[in-house]
Parts: C-alpha cells; structure tokens; sequence
C-alpha cells in the first residue's frame, strides 16, 4: 500500500509555522537579559533580532551555535521529506556562518494511522544528509502524534567574530540570493494534485554549506536563510534589525520552472498569503503585480541564503540603502 504522506498534515513544511506577526507578540518580552556565574559563556545572539539560531561564545574563541526545526510532511516520499527537513535544520547553522557538529532527531508520529518503516525511511533519509553534512546524528526524541512531524536539533560551532547575523547590513552593499524561489507553491501544488516536482526536491535538499563557506571567505557580515516567512518576510526582519532599507529588484530574483505557474494557477499557501499581509505596509509594493508578489513572499522550506555581499554562484536581487520610509522597496 502507498501512503501520501502530505494528506496527514494541514499544512506542508514550513509553510506551517506560526504567522509571523502571532509569533513576535507570543515571544515579546521573553528575554531576560543576560545569565551570569562561574563558567556560564556570553549569549551572543538571542531572541532580540529574530535571528535564525542562538549563539553563546565559549572558551578558545568559539562559539555554539543552536538551533531546531520541525515541520509536516512536504513531499509524500518519506526518504526525500527527511532529507529536506535536515537539510533545513542544519541550514539555520549555514546561515549564521558556523559549521554543525551534532544534531538530534525530533520525530512526531502517527504510530496507528501510518507504518513504523516509512518513519525509519524518513530517519533514514535526515541520517543521510547529515551525513553529507559531517554532522554526528546521536539518537533524539519521538512521540505518538496526530500529524507526522520531523526535523532535527543541531549545534554547531563557530568563530563568534565572525558571524553571519541579520542585525548587520550595511548600506552600499549588494543583496544576494544563493537558491530559487518557488518550492512553496509547487509543494502546495504536490499536496494537491500529486505531480512530483524533482526541481523543488533538489533545491530543497541541497546543503547551504557552500553558499556559507563562500560567504565568509568574501566577509560577509549581514544575512539570514529564507524559510517559512518568505523572501519579503526574511527581508523585512534583516532590514528591520539593522536599521536600513532593502531595495529589491523582482526582475531578478530567480524562480524556479512551473512557480509562476503555480501561483497562476492558484496553488498558493495560506503561509505564503499571512507573509504578504504580515510586511503589509513596511514594503513598497506598487510596482508588481499580485502574483510577483505572492511569489517573493511564497513560504519556503529548506531555501537558500539571503546575504549581504556578494558570493559566487548566487544571484544578486538587489541592494541595502539608508533607511527609508519602507523596510523594504520592490522595483
């Protein structure tokens, strides 16, 4: 018997995150300031600027990075939904410039309702990529679930001065994108019709390793991975904790084959429709029309890298300027 695994879930991937103005006011305030005491390191990055892991600075000039991340089924083959899901979950240590180390399993699972061997191939495929990664995989926790959920727990580890962050964009600075957009609306469009899209599948699972690897050999500074909230939504938080504006050339952001078709053809999110509403009047969005934008903040599981700078192999989509009136202007 075959199983489409996406027909247990609500939503697919990251596009079920909470909405990310719920998820500021639910965390507001949480931060307590800083924890001393004998032995106890620096945190470097909390929760303040939104930023895609923690860091805590330790001895011997490193840095641990942590990180987790979960989400439903993306895609119906088990072994591909679990090597997305790790490459997503390590990717938050790639986007703060640091290299992973070890991660733990987080495994929901609908142990009446589906088999034990298709959460074995699931696992199977997280082991692989992180595998590829050089990242330990040492055990992790599961529970019965209504919903099959799976991801991961990474740490990892780097130069505490020399981070990748959202808080540091300087203006004059190029903005790149190191993956397509699309892989939202062609997954919303899988859940739905069941056509497999390997082009999404092999965006997703690609690790962010290189793409952060190059970015600190050319100094980047400034950047963050574009997930659940969008291209527009992981934009508007970078410009936002800086302090600039992003001026954003839709011409150029690459898409992925059959995104425009999708949006076109009404396969679109509710995460995707949330992240547009969501930077509302903080982006200047009068010169596209409603499908470019739905696409630019089309929900993504497992993209790529926003950066600050310049990289090789990925795609420059725009620039950081002084602060205007909008976080964000789309041309």
């Amino acid at each position: 018997m075959s199983y489409r695994l996406t027909s247990y879930a609500h939503g697919g991937g990251c596009a079920c995150k909470i909405p990310p103005g719920e998820l500021e006011a639910m965390v507001a305030g949480l931060g307590r300031g800083p924890l001393t005491g004998p032995g106890i390191g620096e945190l470097v990055v909390g929760l303040e600027s939104g930023d895609d892991a923690a860091v805590v600075r330790i001895a011997n000039g490193q840095a641990v990075i942590a990180t987790a991340d979960f989400f439903t089924p993306v895609v119906d083959d088990a072994y591909d939904w679990g090597r997305i899901a790790a490459a997503n979950a390590l990717s938050d240590v790639y986007a703060m410039g640091g290299t992973p180390i070890v991660a733990v399993n987080l495994l929901g699972w609908p142990r009446d309702v589906l088999p034990m061997e298709l959460a074995a191939e699931t696992l199977r495929g997280g082991l692989d990529v992180a595998r590829l990664a050089g990242c330990h995989v040492g055990g992790g926790h599961s529970v019965d679930d209504p919903e099959p959920k799976y991801g991961m727990a990474v740490t990892g580890i780097g130069d505490p001065d020399r981070l990748i962050r959202n808080d540091a964009a300087r203006v004059g600075l190029p903005l790149s994108l190191s993956k397509p957009l699309g892989v939202g609306v062609l997954n919303n469009r899988h859940k739905v019709t069941g056509e497999v899209f390997e082009n999404a599948i092999a965006t997703m699972t690609e690790l962010n390793r290189d793409a952060s690897i190059a970015a600190l050999a050319a100094g980047v500074r400034a950047g963050t991975d574009v997930t659940g909230f969008g291209l527009l939504g992981h934009l508007f938080k970078l410009a936002r904790a800086s302090g600039v504006t992003a001026i954003l050339d839709s011409s150029a952001v690459p898409l992925l084959d059959g995104a425009r078709e999708a949006v076109r053809d009404g396969y679109v999110s509710g995460g995707t429709r949330r992240n547009l509403e969501w930077v509302g009047a903080a982006a200047e969005l009068s010169t596209v029309d409603e499908q470019t934008a739905l696409l630019l903040a089309d929900a993504q599981t497992s993209g790529g890298l926003l950066l600050v700078g310049e990289i090789p192999g990925a795609t420059v989509i725009g620039e950081i300027v002084v602060a205007r009136e909008h976080a964000i202007v789309v041309r």
